[in-house]
């Protein structure tokens, strides 16, 4: 636990967010090879790739939506992680990537790109494939989109109170900051630019595939020698998807801390109010005994 920070179960009166779990990764193990490395950056179509994946069997492949939507406490693990590389408290290895990563078979998007030196060491016997786009389409894109989300009012102010934005905003800003040397709109290109290039002089040709998903099945299937599937290749988290998403989990989490805060505030509510009327009535007869003493 390199962070230092405590996991906490999923509060009961969640229930607006039903599709949210609770597993606590730090005690998780590998259940499944993992097989595929795939450390595109996010918005060169790894939502896509992530329904292709798990579509030629790849279950399940990680991505940021993992963390963000599906089970909040993997933000733990992220940040054991990033204290680990960047902040040099702990160590974050194959055993702790094992526990995130368990039963995944395929991992991509981000955050999992700021560790991809990391990963390539911890599973060598995985083939890495590296998502890619026009850099000035990926920049406006990610303005857009995770960019936004990252300096979304609304959502830090809903982290304050709700447990699963918590735990996602503190996470999400985290590898902004560090990837992104907390300047993305003027750094991201470059950013873009070396990050690629250190992926390719890290691993070796024939163990790397520069994909662009308008390429279609093919590709894709032919470098990790599965069949090509007779249906169309998935296509999913346009702009407007991303950008409606996340205002409408917004709303749910919203709607999770004021049941909350009235299933919770109601019986203290009763409980100061039945307190205050049992006072108001005993403390007059209390401090003036001849009120109660009947006449004789």
């Amino acid at each position: 636990m390199a962070s230092g920070i405590p996991y906490t179960p999923k509060p009961a009166t969640d229930i607006f967010t039903p599709y949210q779990t609770d597993i606590d990764r730090r005690q998780c193990t590998r259940t499944k090879p993992m097989k595929v490395l795939a450390l595109g950056l996010g918005r060169t179509g790894t939502a896509s790739l992530r329904a292709a994946l798990k579509e030629l069997g790849y279950d399940d492949t990680y991505h940021m939506m993992n963390a963000s939507v599906e089970n909040p406490p993997d933000c733990l693990c992220w940040m054991d992680a990033f204290a680990a590389k960047y902040e040099g408290k702990g160590t974050f290895g194959r055993k702790e990537w094992d526990a995130l990563f368990g039963d995944c078979m395929a991992v991509c998007d981000w955050p999992a790109v700021a560790f991809a030196k990391e990963l390539i060491e911890a599973y060598p016997e995985a083939k890495v494939i590296i998502t890619t786009r026009d850099v000035d389409s990926w920049h406006a894109s990610v303005m857009k989109t995770v960019n936004w989300r990252a300096n979304d009012p609304e959502l830090k102010a809903v982290a304050n109170f709700d447990w699963a934005a918590g735990l996602y905003y503190p996470m999400l800003r985290k590898f902004w900051d560090y990837f992104f040397y907390g300047d993305f709109e003027n750094r991201g290109k470059e950013r873009f630019n070396d990050y690629y290039k250190e992926i390719r002089e890290m691993v070796p040709a024939g163990n790397l595939l520069e994909y662009r998903v308008s390429s279609g099945w093919r590709p894709l299937c032919e470098y990790l020698g599965d069949p090509i599937p007779e249906t169309p290749f998935p296509r999913s988290n346009d702009a407007e998807q991303f950008v409606e998403r996340c205002r409408t989990q917004n709303r749910k989490q919203m709607m999770n801390v004021l049941f909350r805060a009235m299933v919770v505030g109601v019986p203290v509510l009763a409980t100061f109010l039945s307190a205050t009327f049992a006072f108001t009535h005993w403390a007059p007869a209390a401090l003036n005994p001849l009120a109660s003493t009947p006449v004789s």
